[in-house]
């Protein structure tokens, strides 16, 4: 029931609707809908208004269904005449759309539980996709839009319309987009004041930009594709500034932190351990060491960024950076993702460095608690001066006596805080962040400006190309009967799937636990299998690791779980299947896996279809470049900076607008600007010192820490 108070605050906020009024309040929202707002952190009218659309469906050309041309993407409005499941070589759910010129038919390979329910005979539905042709015109996994009657037609299509992003709360609220798009009208029509833009007039002119409250109410509603792209442009530039700004800030702080450890000159122990070695350090390696030992011996704290490409040796410049640190009677850190790559980093490195006197430790979640309290005491104590280990290492019993050097390899898998909690262990600890994902320029004047970064761009002398291909799903016998025959010949193979089991994530693809059933009853029935994945307890799956190193397998079965550190030379085959499901950096991180000995290797990537024309441009790419600074490059221009290097794990604003691929013009204008900001803040001018005081007042909220530190 409303009470008096509340019902006077829903009467009286539309005719006095501002930015920073409750959502609760405004017409058509209620209690309900604003908590689940709130869930996804919109509160207020602002908020609302920042909730960009996702994408646009262009209905101010609607075409007849017998006009529509194969290959080329239309909107469509019909009738549903039928709907149901099909059965054949891959289960799909088929719908007829029909208007008065013809019909065409709209398919889902996955997601099909939530379309069994969803249409109805007679429902009207716009209906956007590229255009195919199967045995009659079809549309595979459109973008859809539900028209009620004549009224909705005419509000909700013949128009760009903005399609937001959903969840299945939202949707059964009805807050699905149509719901969304009449909330944002009504609050334009009654919205009493303008959006305060913080940009200079002069720096609006000079990068061509526009007005904040013209971006933000056409990003909404648009005119055009072109006015579309003017919004986001300006929406685009804020993000960069601001994140530019976080940057420029946390510089200036690490700038002023000194450290209450010292390191003497190299000695002994680092000698010992270089001559130990089965190999020989690369120059880009031995250039790399230089770089770290010199920052470690500064009195403020290290904090740099190490990457190159898979296989370049990034581990053992930063076990000689960690040694560096046990020969100065300091503690290290090295934190990694996976139970996996800690303990192959443990069982790696043991007896090199026990051989020279020091002493190191394993820790992960999955020791029982015993085992944990006795390692965490020797931590404490300080007789483990190397602690490898996963997010364990941040656990509130975990202490160590004198740590100076946090390592954290894949960085961009562990969030901000998890890197803090673990920074935090020490006084001003040195860090070093580590990434098998080489970062394109753009991107780490951007993420890790604040950083310095080394790189190693060459990988140690020896290794023997890899052949990448990629397939089409009808070529699978074949693939199979080539592992087979690369088995025979004493080699050992990778075979990865995207899934543990069927129906994970609402689809029907091949998964690890299936294709092991039948590879050992099928093609590879006369070899020895094993099956690695996240849900195998690390007993078995170290157990079935080591059988696998020790060539008692001949071929394993996986998921993602060994993308990164997996280490075995003689295996010389992997076969990824649903490549089209991977992004390019994962699958180069994969293909990393073989040619580490001295035979090479072969990669075969199998895609199936429905695929779209971004994934086949994957790749070809990838079958066609090895260079993993390439690939990255190309990666970040495909997906963006938030899916190739956790930006949403950073503790960074994420970037819904901005491509660093078709913005690097904005990049470069934001990066400009945020450094004159901070260069010439005693002096700024009134309209440049409210810029830089709405900026510092967002990042003091947010407190960004990118280094981790």
């Amino acid at each position: 029931m409303i009470d008096s108070h509340t019902e006077k605050k829903q009467t009286t906020c539309m005719s006095d609707l501002k930015l920073n009024s409750p959502l609760q309040y405004v017409k058509g929202v209620g209690p309900k809908k604003a908590a689940a707002l709130g869930k996804l952190g919109i509160q207020t009218v602002s908020d609302l208004l920042y909730y960009f659309p996702r994408t646009y469906l262009d209905r101010t050309n609607v075409i007849p269904i017998a006009k529509v041309q194969v290959n080329e993407t239309a909107t469509v409005i019909g009738v549903v005449r039928a709907h149901g499941m099909l059965f054949g070589k891959r289960k799909r759910y088929e719908v007829m759309l029909e208007d008065n010129s013809g019909a065409l038919m709209l398919l889902w390979f996955a997601g099909i539980r939530f379309f069994e329910r969803l249409f109805l005979k007679g429902q009207v539905y716009a209906a956007t996709g590229q255009v195919g042709y199967f045995q009659g015109l079809q549309i595979i996994h459109p973008e859809l839009e539900r028209l009620d009657d004549e009224t909705d037609k005419l509000v909700h299509s013949g128009r760009i319309i903005p399609v937001y992003p959903q969840t299945a709360e939202l949707s059964k609220l009805g807050l699905n987009s149509r719901g969304i798009r009449t909330l944002t009208t009504s609050i334009f029509e009654n919205l009493k004041e303008t959006i305060p833009d913080a940009l200079p007039e002069s720096e609006r002119n000079r990068y061509q930009l526009l007005k904040l409250d013209d971006a933000v109410r056409h990003i909404h509603y648009p005119e055009s594709r072109e006015q579309i792209e003017e919004c986001r442009r300006r929406l685009a530039f804020d993000e960069l500034l601001s994140l530019q700004f976080y940057v420029h800030r946390n510089k200036g702080k690490k700038a002023t932190l000194v450290k209450n450890h010292q390191y003497a000159p190299p000695a002994d122990k680092l000698s010992a351990l270089k001559k130990s070695l089965p190999y020989e350090l690369t120059d880009a390696q031995k250039k790399v060491i230089k770089e770290i030992i010199a920052d470690l011996r500064l009195k403020k704290p290290m904090t740099r960024l190490l990457h190159g490409d898979v296989g370049c040796g990034k581990t053992a410049v930063a076990v000689i950076a960690a040694l560096y640190a046990a020969e100065n009677k300091l503690q290290t850190a090295f934190m990694a993702p996976t139970e996996i790559l800690a303990e192959q980093h443990f069982r790696n490195w043991h007896d090199p460095l026990a051989g020279i006197g020091v002493s190191l430790g394993l820790l992960t979640s999955s020791f029982k608690a015993s085992e944990k309290k006795k390692i965490a005491a020797r931590c404490e104590s300080g007789e483990l001066q190397i602690l490898f280990g996963t997010h364990a290492l941040i656990s509130d019993y975990v202490a160590f006596q004198k740590l100076g050097l946090v390592i954290i390899d894949e960085q961009h898998r562990f969030g901000v805080e998890q890197r803090g909690q673990l920074f935090a262990k020490g006084d001003n600890p040195d860090l070093l962040i580590m990434t098998a994902t080489p970062i394109p320029r753009t991107l780490a004047l951007t993420m890790y400006g604040d950083l310095d970064i080394s790189t190693i761009n060459a990988l140690p002398p020896g290794r023997k190309p890899i052949r990448t291909v990629w397939r089409n799903e009808n070529t699978r016998p074949k693939v199979m009967q080539f592992v087979a025959d690369q088995i025979s010949k004493g080699g050992q193979a990778y075979i990865i799937y995207p899934l543990i089991e069927k129906g994970e994530e609402g689809n029907e693809s091949r998964n690890a636990e299936d294709a092991f059933t039948e590879l050992s009853a099928g093609a590879l029935k006369s070899y020895r299998l094993g099956l690695v994945h996240g849900r195998i307890k690390s007993k078995k799956r170290d157990e079935t690791l080591a059988l696998f190193r020790e060539r008692k397998l001949d071929a394993l079965i996986a998921t993602t779980v060994i993308e990164v550190g997996v280490d075995n030379p003689n295996a010389n085959m992997i076969v990824i299947e649903h490549a089209e499901r991977f992004g390019l950096a994962q699958l180069h991180q994969l293909r990393g896996r073989v040619g580490r000995g001295e035979t090479g290797g072969t990669v075969v990537a199998l895609a199936y279809q429905p695929m779209s024309e971004i994934s086949r441009q994957r790749l070809e790419y990838f079958a066609a470049h090895s260079d993993g600074f390439e690939i990255a490059e190309a990666d970040l221009n495909m997906r963006g900076p938030g899916e190739v290097f956790g930006l949403k794990q950073s503790g960074l604003p994420e970037l819904r607008l901005a491509n660093y691929a078709r913005d690097r013009d904005l990049l470069e204008a934001s990066q400009e600007l945020s450094q004159r900001l901070f260069v010439e803040k005693e002096t700024l001018e009134k309209d440049y010192k409210n810029l830089f005081n709405y900026l510092m007042e967002s990042a003091v909220k947010r407190d960004v820490n990118l280094g981790g530190g």
